[in-house]
């Protein structure tokens, strides 16, 4: 079954490194687990996967479909290549930091499971944030487009002829150079990104 194409490299999580290779790394909430770098895009995947898997991540976030249990996951993830003792010692530790996501990522899904109306406080809360944020930005941008305005406005009286309110040395002459172009969308995300971690 083919994966799910995500990004430049062609799989969730895995990024082109300069030198040829390929880089694995998942997110479990703000900590981002490097699971190393392999020989082909493929192989990293796998190890996204096989992460994913012990993360307790749905299927669709997942690059391959073609497993059904995290066994199965692990046996198809490349093996790492352990050649010195800083290699081992590397490796150990991403081990334990993936254990410490998915033990933490089992508690807040009991966690959601028992105290539901919790979850629903908290995704209210980041919803008027969220609001509140694109509210400001909306407020930023209308106010830049104002004063813009102003500053075009007091340009043109003074190439007429006329008795401009803003004197030589005022910074609001400044104002006509704004950029008042929407750099973001309605998310608050900037519209040229798309990100490849999860």
């Amino acid at each position: 079954m083919l994966p799910r194409r995500r990004g430049a490299s062609g799989y969730r999580g895995v990024c082109q490194r300069p030198n040829g290779g390929y880089y694995s790394e998942i997110w479990s909430g703000e900590l981002r687990l490097s699971l190393g770098t392999f020989e082909t895009a493929h192989e990293a995947a796998r190890a996204y996967d096989a992460a994913a898997w012990r993360l307790g991540r749905p299927r669709p976030q997942m690059n391959f479909q073609d497993v059904d249990t995290l066994q199965q996951a692990l046996d198809v993830a490349p093996p790492r290549h352990l050649n010195t003792a800083q290699d081992r010692a590397e490796h150990a530790e991403r081990q334990r930091r993936l254990l410490v996501a998915q033990e933490d990522e089992r508690v807040m899904a009991e966690w959601r499971r028992r105290h539901p109306e919790d979850v629903t406080h908290e995704q209210a809360y980041w919803a008027r944030r969220r609001e509140e944020e694109m509210q400001r930005r909306r407020d930023e941008r209308l106010d830049r487009r104002r004063r813009k305005a102003l500053a075009i406005s007091q340009c043109e009286i003074v190439q007429n002829g006329g008795q401009t309110i803003f004197t030589s040395d005022d910074d609001r002459w400044e104002d006509m150079w704004l950029d008042t172009s929407d750099q973001t969308n309605e998310d608050g995300d900037d519209d040229g990104g798309d990100d490849d971690w999860e």
